[in-house]
């Protein structure tokens, strides 16, 4: 069976670099119907924290990342042991103090990465491998060795930054007598100038992206996207991806990071999803802002949602965009009200207010042929009236339609926005 893992450190959050790892693990064995191991690799005691350990869980899970088993190193430190003891036994390990050392043997060390094919290693630039500290605890490499022979890992896929690692663990293998798992290095992802990522282009903790608004699909999707093709169309699935996934067709060369790219992602996952389910991931940011109580009208918040969906990239736009429905007054754009209502439009305005409180229905086919009738008698252009009363509305100069933002406003609300813009 194919098994594989992802074995996070506990001293900082996950970040998207370590995300894109554990996706492509995770992919990798859902396509070949194997098992996700996640190992948390919390040797180091003192860095190590629970909170960091807890953030990594939750992301993962919020991700759609479920593993099959899991494991904490800080458990195993007596198989450790019993493994570096049986190495000094057999003569191919030595203690220099309370640390037990490797001894490496002179030769060429061969490995078929299954992204960049056959890498060689000469073993003469390896010194000494320390397996066990002074401290007891083990060292990366021999623990990650130990485990991974033992978990019955058969495939190590992980960032190109181990690269280097890989000669001394397979000598490590070697002296244990265990199976070599095969090896697959990811490129590794790059800002868009071909530096290496910071925060400020990207290299952020998953849960940032959680909180900036972006979906866990569109991380998801976008994250395969740095490294894998999944075809001729970029937005896809996560359950999609897994039915096209091939290792080996995974790039050799380094992925450029783009926020651009990632939040066109997220727009397009935002304008496929299911109004209701959406709905479902704004009230608490709605609660949140103050917008709406627990005793809120359901159907209102969906029709709000469904008609602000097609113009939101993140979560958080829908408060910008549809704060003014919730609020007593508009936050006026100060170059909207500048550019349309800088003129006096209070007898357009008195006019329409006066007809739209008449109407009965209050809805999009007798507001608009209310203002389209006034447009008519007072002999204007019907764009001389629309822009500068959606600015009243809404305090913005773009939206949806006029007529469904007076209905989702509602017809009070409406008439007293148009009164009160130009006392």
């Amino acid at each position: 069976m194919i098994r594989v893992r992802f074995a996070p450190s506990p001293t900082g959050f996950l970040h998207i670099g370590g995300a894109r790892t554990a996706l492509f693990n995770w992919i990798y064995a859902r396509n070949q119907s194997g098992h996700f191991v996640l190992r948390i690799e919390d040797t180091d005691r003192e860095r190590s924290k629970k909170e960091f350990l807890d953030e990594i869980l939750k992301s993962m899970t919020w991700l759609g990342l479920k593993w099959d088993e899991l494991y904490l190193q800080s458990e195993r430190f007596a198989i450790y042991k019993e493994y570096a003891e049986k190495l000094v036994m057999e003569d191919k390990a030595y203690r220099d103090g309370e640390a037990v050392i490797l001894k490496i043997p002179q030769k060429t060390i061969k490995l078929f990465d299954l992204i960049r094919g056959e890498i060689e290693f000469d073993s003469a630039t390896i010194k000494d491998q320390v397996l066990m500290k002074s401290d007891g605890s083990p060292t990366y490499s021999f623990a990650c060795v130990v485990d991974d022979a033992l978990m019955e890992i058969s495939h190590v896929i992980r960032g190109e930054d181990h690269i280097s690692n890989t000669p001394k663990q397979i000598l490590i293998y070697e002296a244990l007598g265990f199976k070599i798992p095969k090896f697959a290095h990811l490129p590794l992802i790059l800002d868009t100038e071909g530096g290496r990522m910071s925060k400020r282009t990207g290299a952020t903790a998953v849960t940032e992206y959680r909180k900036m608004g972006f979906l866990p699909g569109a991380i998801v999707n976008y994250l395969m996207l740095l490294g894998w093709s999944p075809g001729e169309q970029e937005v896809v699935k996560l359950e999609d991806a897994v039915k096209k996934f091939s290792i080996k067709k995974v790039n050799k060369t380094a992925a450029a990071f783009s926020m651009d790219k990632l939040e066109w992602i997220n727009e397009q996952h935002i304008k496929r999803m299911d109004s209701s389910h959406l709905t479902d991931m704004v009230i608490p940011l709605l609660k949140g802002q103050g917008y709406i109580s627990d005793n809120f009208d359901r159907k209102r918040i969906e029709n709000i949602v469904r008609l602000f969906q097609p113009r939101m990239t993140v979560l958080p736009d829908l408060l910008d965009w549809a704060g003014f429905v919730f609020l007593d007054q508009p936050h006026m754009d100060p170059e909207a009200k500048e550019k349309y209502l800088s003129v006096d439009k209070s007898r357009e305005f008195s006019l329409l207010g006066e007809r739209l409180a008449k109407l009965e229905p209050f809805d999009v086919k007798s507001t608009e042929e209310a203002f389209r009738g006034l447009v008519s008698e007072l002999g204007i252009a019907a764009s001389d009236l629309v822009h500068p009363v959606r600015v009243a509305l809404t305090g913005k100069a773009i939206g949806p339609g006029l007529f469904e933002t007076m209905i989702l406003l509602g017809q009070e609300k409406t008439v007293q926005r148009l009164k009160q813009s130009f006392n």
